[in-house]
């Protein structure tokens, strides 16, 4: 067999030498080994063995790895598909549900498996969401048919006024009472108008907030009960604690306490007491509204703040009511953080209590 420079090296040193070599067409792996005497190498031996069966086995390697590779790779993306197209299913059975439920029809629901697993807890999230937009629309459906029938009863007075003038000729005396009486409907449609809009504005937070006296807040609501009062033969009273000043929108806040107070007069006989109160209790500000008028029934606690809700329809209307008072007071106070609460007794009148977060610093 040949030997290479390196061979020779090696011999001369008395090392073995592993190399790969050419013989005409074929690669041998070659071993070269001296052999020693006294110290020097006499003779070499050498072994080599063929690469033509490890070139072949590493030749069908290739040709399985070319084949088989790209086969793997595209039965692994099948079976992921396979495997996707099943864990989403249930996903995609809630966004054909989901896509069916609209505003008409929100009372469907996404059907739970029973699995308990993280689709269930979001189906269950989503009908929570359904329960409350159910809730709302209806609410809101309610209240618009409550406006639309508001409108038009003073709206049908309105136009049953202005058809009776216009039947026969009249003197300009007579056109002019008319038009008094319906000017008094133009006024309650401002009103109720103005209610309205205050009602759907008045969720909201305040614009902006400013130090606020609840005392002069009551002061304010006073001056305009008494107008309501000394008619009705009502007393107004009213006790100042401790001074309390709070964060919010004056005008809001005293559009608040004007409501309570316009309402205890309103339901209060004559020779009645309205007696405000204003202290601070536990860093908050408190202002109550009592009456002595004839109490509301246990049963009718809540309802009394649902707009459009009247227990003496017929006294309410002859005052001008709509209804709409205690909702836009609770409205109004809860958007300043705080509560508008109620204890009353049957017989012997009732006290709306007012709890805002006092002012600091």
């Amino acid at each position: 067999m040949p030997l290479s420079a390196a061979a020779r090296e090696g011999a001369r040193r008395g090392r073995p030498t592993l190399e790969t070599v050419q013989v005409g067409r074929r690669h041998l792996r070659l071993v070269t080994l001296p052999v020693l005497r006294d110290g020097r190498p006499s003779q070499l031996v050498q072994v080599g063995v063929s690469l033509s069966r490890s070139h072949r086995a590493l030749a069908r390697y290739a040709e399985t790895l070319v084949i088989l590779v790209p086969l793997g790779l595209a039965l692994a993306a099948l079976g992921g598909a396979l495997v996707a197209r099943k864990a989403l299913k249930p996903v995609d059975e809630m966004s054909r549900t989901a896509r069916r439920i609209t505003a008409e029809h929100l009372a469907r629901r996404l059907e739970l498996r029973g699995t308990g697993d993280e689709l269930d807890r979001l189906a269950e999230t989503l009908n929570e969401m359904l329960a409350r937009l159910e809730g709302a629309f209806a609410e809101m459906r309610r209240f618009s048919a409550d406006a639309a029938h508001e409108l038009r009863t003073p709206l049908t007075a309105l136009k049953g006024g202005l058809e009776v003038a216009l039947r026969a000729a009249r003197s300009p005396r007579e056109y002019r009472e008319v038009l008094v009486a319906r000017l008094e409907e133009v006024d309650r449609l401002i009103q109720l108008a103005e209610d309205l809009l205050l009602v759907g504005r008045s969720g909201a937070e305040p614009a902006s907030r400013s130090p606020v006296d609840l005392e002069q807040i009551a002061l304010e609501a006073l001056d305009i009960g008494a107008q309501l009062a000394q008619p009705r033969g009502v007393t107004l009273r009213m006790e100042v604690g401790e001074p309390v000043t709070v964060l919010g929108d004056a005008a809001a806040l005293q559009r608040a306490v004007r409501n309570l107070v316009e309402n205890a007069v309103k339901f209060t006989p004559a020779g009645g007491l309205v007696e405000v109160n204003v202290d601070s209790r536990n860093a908050r500000g408190v202002l109550s509204v009592r009456d002595t008028g004839p109490g509301i029934p246990p049963g009718d606690v809540e309802r009394v703040f649902e707009p459009f809700v009247r227990l003496d329809a017929a006294r309410d209307r002859e005052s001008g009511g709509a209804g709409l008072g205690l909702s836009i007071a609770r409205s109004i106070v809860t958007a300043h953080g705080g509560t508008l609460t109620l204890e009353t007794a049957l017989g012997r009148g009732s006290r709306f209590t007012i709890h805002l977060p006092a002012a600091t610093g």
